[in-house]
């Protein structure tokens, strides 16, 4: 737990009221049973205990070799500011190693996977992990779903509620985390919550201050790879608009077979060009210059290659209604609080129809959005001020990343580190060495571990093919722009 907090809370009325409320070693391998600390053996089962707590359910228990994994439902207010004005049942899981390790706090600001997996500082620190599923992504939506109760408030009064609880359980300390829009989310509960959590690790996250001003993605893709690779890209994009009429009727044919449909966005037309628009940024956030030589040559490539060469890096499903579902809370937040980037590619110019269509595009007509600009103003001025054990770790060749959280001077063992040529997946592994030494050590230190593991300034746990992907779950591949 923070021992000192030196900020004064201020909150505009459309964010809202801020509510009060040994080290171990990793030598397990997949002959291994299950076991548990000492200290569990000698308390209640810890699924019996997890139960126990009010509004807790289990969907599920899953077994893992080393630990106890489950998902579970877990009551919640549908608006934190009226808690007696109906709930809702929001799936978290909990991978479970000892009740004497610390405990990481995992947000993808999406829905929840079920399978077991272990983000990095959970590997790094050999702990528990709590993952959270971000409220109105299904299963987790209240019913009939309120929009105006899908902010970042009420999101991260889910994830202080969910700590409340568990900190009985699990009483060590705790560090939140999270990629791309779970970084977000992990840095917005920070700011609204900042005596909650010993420790923030924010992977690739982006940070739109003023929703209008976008400038900084284009001067990235003016500079990033190489002018080659560059070319290249734009090439094939261009080559996708000039040619619309033959690829759209592949396109109508396609989604004829697929029964894929374009209501929210408007017409098929729309949702071409927004995939075709998505093409370059797509490449950057999921790929890179080392596989640049895969594209083909525009000017020669067919009608085909050119079609499957855009599916490849941007999908053509991306904006279908079918696509869209699952991702309006999203889009919802990105038109009414996050933001959302806007690039001027002027190499499509006297070819786009529409340019970078805004996020409210992407959300039903019958849903009401209204922009609130001074929402990511004051995040990123609390971060600018007050950042206290925080570090924000992006990728050299990531979009996303040209739009990062700043250290001012008020912030305190806080540190924003780049990846050399890493995109969306950047992580602590792939920092310089002396900043993933120091990234290391920082987060051992924040979980509380003893001092020569800190000075050692390595993972407690080895890898694990299964359960510690190469690529965060969080920010894995998915078709369309979206952190």
């Amino acid at each position: 737990m923070r021992k000192s907090l030196r900020w004064a809370l201020s909150l505009s009325v459309l964010i809202g009221t801020v509510g009060s409320t040994g080290v171990a070693t990793a030598a397990d391998t997949e002959a291994e049973t299950i076991t548990t600390s000492v200290a569990d053996s000698q308390s209640t089962d810890i699924k019996d205990r997890l139960l126990a707590i009010p509004g807790m359910s289990l969907i599920e228990e899953k077994p893992y070799a080393g630990y106890r994994f489950f998902v579970l439902d877990y009551v919640q207010p549908i608006d934190h500011h009226r808690p007696w004005a109906g709930t809702f049942k929001q799936r978290i899981s909990v991978l479970h190693k000892g009740t004497d390790r610390p405990t990481v706090f995992r947000t993808s600001g999406y829905g929840l996977s079920t399978a077991p997996s272990r983000a990095e500082p959970t590997r790094i620190i050999d702990g528990n992990q709590v993952s959270m599923e971000y409220r109105f992504f299904t299963p987790s939506r209240p019913q009939p779903a309120d929009w105006s109760k899908l902010d970042i408030w009420q999101a991260a009064s889910d994830q202080h509620r969910i700590y409340t609880a568990l900190k009985k359980v699990y009483s060590e300390n705790w560090l939140s985390t999270g990629g791309s829009k779970g970084g977000m989310t992990a840095t917005y509960y920070e700011r609204f919550y900042p005596r909650d959590m010993d420790g923030v690790v924010a992977y690739v996250a982006p940070n739109d201050v003023v929703n209008k001003e976008d400038s900084a993605y284009d001067r990235f893709f003016e500079t990033v790879g190489t002018k080659d690779c560059r070319d290249r890209l734009n090439n094939m994009q261009r080559e996708a608009l000039v040619r619309r009429e033959p690829l759209q009727k592949k396109y109508k044919e396609w989604a004829e077979t697929e029964g894929a449909t374009f209501n929210t966005l408007g017409s098929l037309d729309k949702a071409y060009e927004a995939v075709v628009l998505d093409f370059v940024w797509g490449f950057w956030q999921y790929y890179g210059q080392d596989v640049c030589d895969r594209i083909p040559d525009a000017k020669t490539a067919s009608d085909d290659t050119v079609y499957e060469t855009i599916d490849a890096y941007s999908g053509w499903s991306a904006y279908t209604d079918q696509d869209l579902e699952y991702y309006t809370p999203y889009y919802y937040q990105a038109a009414t609080q996050l933001g959302s980037p806007s690039i001027k590619q002027p190499h499509l110019n006297g070819l786009s129809r529409y340019g970078y269509q805004p996020a409210s595009s992407f959300v039903p007509s019958e849903i009401p959005m209204k922009f609130q600009p001074q929402v990511m103003r004051d995040v990123d001025n609390w971060v600018r001020r007050n950042a206290d054990r925080m570090l924000f770790v992006y990728g050299g060749n990531d979009p996303w990343g040209a739009e990062p959280f700043h250290l001012g001077k008020g912030a305190r063992d806080s540190y924003v580190y780049y990846a050399p040529g890493a995109n969306h997946g950047a992580n602590v592994a792939g920092l310089v060495d002396a900043e993933r030494e120091n990234a290391t050590a920082r987060i051992l230190a924040w979980a509380g571990v003893d001092a020569p593991a800190v000075q050692a300034a390595k993972p407690l746990a080895r890898f694990d093919a299964r359960l510690d992907k190469a690529v965060d779950e969080d920010v894995t591949r998915e078709h369309g722009l979206r952190p």
